[in-house]
């Protein structure tokens, strides 16, 4: 499998994707933004739309179009702060639109679209693994090096404001983070299911861990273990690598949701079963 140069390139680029998404993933959980990467995923395939009609790179239209989004529904957050779902859905709606009204200018743009939609293995060029890695390393570097003061603009943003962390300038900085995740993904897992590499591993982490690093931790490696898996089932079993690897993601947190129920059952009835361990003593029960 290995031998072929599309599937280097497709590994390269999923381990990369599998590094910088699920750890986006656990700050735009914390900070309640899920539906944020899903939006720019949308925004940025208007942003592809309108490469191809413009004959230009679609992957760097689309990339350019969803860190403006992404800057978009920032401001657009302070300009709704009671309503904060409010900027989601109009950005969504109007990535939507946009992206529907192109794709008509164009006959022939809808079939080259299927690979930006679902996902593609030969879809990863040398072009846009550069882009990709690219973007890992600012997106490491960025969390590694603002790692405290987007702790406290996760948990409390107005405390953080008041402690000097200048709160505007970072969630605009995270927000173009964010949008750049969202574009490089693209030709891993596709537009459609881009959310689910940045969500589902993140949601599997805070399912289970037990602190803010070892959720990292834990989702970083979900997700790389689901890349990998998906590229490679994907590639055996022909099917489309993108909804292959949301797949076994989904298969990974509802076995770590099921294995955490067991676990309460059996300390439950071991409890029933050693009266002891309740804190009880033998004259009291």
């Amino acid at each position: 499998m290995l031998g072929y140069e599309f599937m280097q390139r497709a590994f390269w680029a999923g381990g990369l994707i599998g590094i910088i998404g699920p750890l986006l993933g656990v700050y735009l959980m914390l900070r309640r933004q899920v539906l944020m990467a899903d939006t720019l995923s949308h925004v940025s395939l208007a942003g592809v739309a309108l490469g191809s009609v413009l004959q230009l790179n679609p992957a760097l239209s689309g990339f350019a179009v969803a860190v403006a989004g992404g800057l978009v529904i920032e401001q657009l957050r302070r300009s709704y702060r009671t309503y904060s779902e409010l900027p989601v859905a109009i950005i969504m709606t109007t990535g939507l639109a946009l992206a529907v009204v192109l794709m008509s200018l164009k006959q022939n743009l809808s079939k080259s679209f299927s690979s930006y939609l679902f996902g593609s293995i030969v879809a990863v060029s040398d072009t846009q693994l550069r882009l990709i890695a690219v973007v890992a390393a600012v997106g490491l570097a960025y969390f590694i090096v603002l790692r405290r003061p987007l702790y406290s603009l996760t948990f409390d943003e107005e405390t953080a404001s008041i402690s000097g962390v200048r709160t505007g300038l970072l969630s605009f900085s995270f927000a173009v983070l964010t949008g750049m995740t969202v574009a490089a993904a693209m030709p891993v897992v596709g537009v459609l299911l881009v959310s689910a590499l940045i969500v589902l591993p993140a949601s599997l982490a805070l399912r289970i861990a037990s602190g803010f690093t070892a959720a990292i931790l834990i989702a970083v490696s979900a997700g790389l273990l689901g890349v990998f898996s998906g590229l490679t089932a994907s590639y055996y079993i022909n099917t489309p690598p993108g909804g292959t690897i949301a797949l076994i993601l989904l298969l990974f947190l509802l076995a770590a949701i099921a294995a955490q129920r067991l676990i309460r059952l059996k300390r439950r009835h071991s409890k029933y079963r050693n009266p002891l361990h309740s804190g009880k003593s033998v004259q009291e029960i």
